[in-house]
């Protein structure tokens, strides 16, 4: 039978009932009362709550008896009641901030910003891929004629990256053969360059065989600062045979003659055989690489005809100029066309891009060791020296790039023949007769990954050459005064035509001249561009001679060419983490090597050197940033002079300003974070850093001090303060101090410093705060922070000195800007992890709270309070005091006390109920002043005390009289007269909800 008057009781475990009446109005009357007793349940729960737990069995048991009457109808229902309730009550409890607006906005995962550590980080890159170089002129190059058509002459790639923007080139060469095998055959009887080294293929370099680096095909560029006038440039050269001009001859006709390719052919394989290791320049193409400056890549452009290379056009600076006009079809089109096709595209590289190694030849991360694996190469880039685009050394890097540019030979007498000049590069150590150079080399494709030498092109019947060519050079970690550059000219004969007798032996080259550049000048490598003089021959000690008067040398006796005149130019290209090219920051170094060596220290001459250091170059002071200011803390533990300290502090002073200037203040806080390391304390030898920057800080804040340099450091006190603190906790660390009691981990002076600074700093905070509103606020809060990470490893006591020696500095009737200055500070104060601990001083919360009639509450702000409570009581005083202030500063000091009940209310350390009910009443004193202050603050919402109904919000709000300026008295007994007594209810159970409600009210 269907029950028309049934209705469903659903309990809290799930379960349910169905209840069927009679009639309509029964079910009604069942439904009433079972929402009655609902209701009386709810009621006796709640006044539990106001009660305490403390009543629990208590309150357990009137509700037990409240209830009794439904027990005996309705058993399963009342049990599931009490259950729903007793877990309401435990797990449920309401977190009034929850609902706050406010406090949706607060982050609570930490206040110091995210660090990482230093990071070799890289421009756009660029994927190379190069799959083809065919010319029109094509044959099979096989004796036997069996086997693919093919170019009929080895060729050679050299692709770079030109800006023509900045007029520069921006990335090292990327050498590729794109030969087919048996062409690469037609090379293998060539003799190979003197004292080139062996090809040994199993020989193992960086940990990977040198048969994978040996043909690399593909290329990764960088570009720091991509636009649309960047070009990729692809150079090619062949084995030298003649002229240019001759030479290109057959690749220019477009009809395809197998007579003309088989003639070439044959002539190619003469030169292959007797100059294998000669080459020429042939033809040069370009194309661009992106669309706009955003480094949006343009995939579908292609290479440009293959132009003719010009032999009066050779360097850089005539490439850049044609590269100019490449836009303008007009002037390209007078440019003679080889007819080819040189087929390379590029793309984008993935961040987990596997098998590459990085321009010294490192396996990079997701590498695949093994011979069949095709390996990438990491293409250097010439980063512009631009602070901004530069960044600290992360890894090792010590490469020379070498470029021969120009030699002027048709005024010399010396050498009857010297037309087809070859220029041999090569590294050596030492001057003496029979010194081999270094295999340091970066070699060719197809030979050793490292040789003992290098040639350039060689340009047919020139005797003034011009080189484009680039030698990477791997540079020993140390180089001494014997390391140099020599340079070895050949006149090579192209003519292989025996004329004359048959039986005179066929002369490849004939030494013609020999050039070299010591590599260290003044300690320092030498770069830039370079003229020097040439000599017929190469004595012993060559590098000993000197010139010591008109006529008169020193040294070997050497021939020189052309009476001594400078006829190489050269220019040398450093790429180092090692070797600094600022002339300031050398002399800095090489001082501080010769004082660690055991040379005597001079006061006056390292203050010399640490002055010149603010003339460094930014680009050089960034990449060798830790390792500069690790140095300068060193020189600062070490100082005997107060003038060197000061000095020492000023330059890092000047270091931290221009990083924040350039806007890389984040290397700073990656410097302090994870390189700064103080150096080992010796109490008999040397002093800590935090006690000697914490004096020299004093000295620099002194008025009578430059103000520019007082200015930086109150601008950028962060820093200081950072590195402060870390040198304080390494100092307890390595000297074992951690375990002494808090006053006897510091000495006295330091102590005394501490205090002196903070003093020395708060006219600046106070009294500067107009001219300089930056600096003054950066202090404050740098100060703040300070001394909140003073509590973890200093005297507690000492550093609630401080704080109130802060405070002291502040007045009644501040402008708003110091009560914004001052209330910041106690924000973050009062945001240490354990400032709880910091306020309870004895244990708490280990067992219920007891009843509020047992309690010897402090609801005063009295001495013994704040003395009791320092932080909470401080703050609480200047809220108070901030009351009797304007609207703004009220809002001020209320948010910062709000804000900090919010972290209280979802601090999970102090989510227990009596956690909670024990932090409220740390708060208690403020009821005092919200009840001194009641007409001020709109409460009538929410507050249990009588508030005037006409008063009004905007009157509540409104600038206090003259009089309400001054702090008013607080009376031990103010709080008594003026308190109901259902008040203390909320102590023991609710008081933290009442407080909030009270404080989200008066925010507004």
């Amino acid at each position: 039978m269907i029950r028309r008057f049934a209705f469903e009781l659903k309990m809290q475990d799930k379960s349910s009932y169905l209840l069927a009446a009679d009639s309509e109005i029964e079910m009604e009357e069942w439904i009433n009362t079972l929402n009655k007793i609902l209701q009386l349940n709810f009621e006796a729960a709640m006044q539990e709550k106001r009660n305490g737990e403390s009543h629990e069995d208590d309150e357990q048991s009137k509700m037990e008896s409240s209830s009794s009457s439904f027990d005996n109808y309705y058993p399963e229902i009342a049990k599931s009641t009490r259950e729903a309730e007793i877990k309401i009550k435990s797990e449920s409890r309401v977190k009034l901030f929850a609902l706050d607006p406010d406090a949706q906005k607060l982050d609570f995962s930490g206040i110091e910003p995210d660090v990482k550590p230093f990071e070799e980080k890289f421009g756009k890159k660029i994927l190379v891929k190069c799959n083809d170089l065919s010319f029109n002129l094509q044959s099979c190059v096989a004796e036997n004629e069996e086997g693919p058509t093919t170019n009929v002459e080895p060729f050679f790639v050299t692709l770079s990256l030109f800006d023509i923007k900045n007029n520069r080139k921006i990335s090292a060469d990327f050498h590729v053969d794109l030969n087919h095998t048996s062409v690469r055959h037609m090379l293998s009887n060539a003799p190979q360059p003197m004292m080139n080294g062996s090809g040994d293929s199993s020989h193992r370099i960086q940990d990977i065989y040198e048969t994978m680096l040996q043909y690399p095909k593909q290329g990764i560029f960088s570009v720091t600062c991509p636009h649309p006038d960047i070009f990729l440039v692809a150079r090619i050269e062949k084995v030298l045979q003649g002229s240019i001009t001759h030479c290109a001859e057959p690749y220019m006709k477009s009809s395809d003659s197998s007579k003309v390719a088989q003639k070439v052919l044959k002539n190619a394989k003469q030169a292959c055989q007797r100059l294998g290791q000669y080459r020429m320049p042939f033809a040069w193409a370009a194309r661009t690489l992106f669309k706009d400056a955003s480094g949006t890549l343009d995939k579908n452009a292609r290479f440009s005809p293959l132009f003719r290379q010009d032999s009066n056009k050779l360097s850089n600076e005539d490439m850049l100029k044609l590269l100019a006009d490449f836009r303008k079809p007009e002037k390209m089109a007078k440019l003679p066309v080889i007819l080819g096709n040189l087929d390379v595209t590029i793309d984008n590289v993935s961040p987990d891009f596997p098998n590459y190694v990085n321009s010294s030849y490192i396996p990079m991360k997701q590498f695949e060791n093994s011979t069949k694996t095709l390996v990438t190469l990491e293409i250097e880039e010439f980063v512009p020296c631009i602070p901004r685009h530069t960044q600290p050394f992360t890894i090792y890097n010590n490469h020379l790039y070498v470029y021969p540019k120009h030699l002027k030979y048709d005024s010399q007498k010396t050498f009857a023949k010297a037309r087809n000049i070859a220029v041999c590069i090569e590294f050596k150590d030492s001057d003496e007769e029979d010194s081999l150079p270094l295999k340091c080399i970066y070699g060719r494709p197809g030979g050793p990954v490292f040789t003992r030498s290098a040639f350039a092109a060689v340009l047919h019947h020139h005797q003034n050459p011009e080189f484009y060519d680039e030698i990477k050079i791997e540079l020993p970690t140390q180089l001494h005064e014997k390391h140099h550059l020599l340079f070895t000219f050949y006149h090579v004969s192209c003519d292989n035509s025996s004329k004359g007798s048959t039986k005179k032996k066929d002369v490849v080259e004939t030494q013609v001249g020999y050039s070299w550049l010591p590599l260290i000048k003044d300690g320092r490598v030498v770069t830039n561009e370079q003229h020097i003089p040439v000599s017929a021959n190469l004595p012993p000690g060559y590098l000993s001679y000197q010139e010591v008067g008109v006529g008169k040398h020193s040294g070997p006796e050497i021939k020189w060419v052309d009476g001594g005149k400078q006829l190489l130019k050269i220019s040398t290209h450093l790429v180092s983490t090692v070797y600094t090219q600022d002339q300031h920051l050398h002399n800095f170094f090489q001082y501080c090597q010769k004082t660690e060596s055991g040379a005597r220290a001079i006061g006056t001459d390292l203050v010399k050197y640490l002055k010149s250091l603010h003339a460094m170059e930014g680009h050089v002071m960034i990449a060798f940033l830790p390792t500069v200011l690790n140095q300068l803390f060193r020189v600062l533990t070490r100082a005997t002079q107060e003038e060197v300290a000061v000095n020492v502090t000023r330059v890092i002073i000047h270091i931290v300003a221009q990083c924040h200037e350039e806007g890389l203040d984040s290397y700073l806080r990656s410097y302090v974070k994870y390189a700064y390391k103080a150096e080992p304390y010796v109490a008999s030898e040397y002093k800590t850093v935090h006690e000697e920057l914490t004096k020299s800080m004093t000295t620099i804040l002194k008025p009578s001090a430059d103000f520019l340099t007082s200015n930086k450091l109150l601008k950028y006190s962060w820093f200081f303060f950072e590195v402060l603190i870390k040198s304080m906790a390494q100092y307890l660390i390595e000297n074992s101090k951690v375990k002494l009691l808090r006053n006897q981990r510091f000495s006295a002076s330091f102590h005394h410093a501490v205090e002196t600074v903070v003093n020395m700093l708060m006219p600046h905070i106070t009294q500067k705060y107009r001219d300089n509103p930056e600096a003054s606020k950066n202090a404050n809060h740098s100060l703040a922070a300070f001394i909140k990470r003073c509590f973890t490893f200093m005297d507690r006591g000492f550093v609630f000195k401080q704080i109130n020696n802060y405070i002291s500095c502040f007045a009644p009737g501040d402008p708003k800007t110091l009560f914004e200055f001052k209330f910041e500070f106690l924000r973050v104060v009062c945001n240490h992890e354990h400032y709880i601990p910091l306020n309870l001083p004895m244990p708490f919360g280990k067992g219920r709270v007891q009843r509020y009639q047992d309690l010897h509450l402090d609801y005063s702000l009295t001495d013994e309070f704040c003395k009791n409570h320092f932080l909470v009581g401080l703050l609480l005083r200047e809220v108070g005091n901030a009351l009797q202030e304007f609207r703004e500063v009220r809002q001020i000091a209320i948010s910062v006390l709000k804000n900090l009940m919010i972290k209280h209310s979802f601090d999970d350390r102090y989510a227990s109920r009596s956690h909670q009910a024990r932090i409220a009443t740390m708060y208690l004193p403020l009821f005092g002043l919200l009840i001194e202050n009641v007409q001020r603050i709109n409460v009538k919402d929410v507050s249990p005390f009588p508030v005037n109904p006409s008063s009004n919000v905007n009157d509540a709000l409104s600038l206090p009289t003259a009089n309400q300026l001054v702090t008013p008295q607080k009376s031990v007994n103010t709080l008594d007269n003026n308190l109901p007594k259902d008040l203390f209810g909320v102590i023991s159970g609710i008081g933290n909800l009442l407080l909030s409600a009270v404080i989200s009210c008066i925010s507004y």
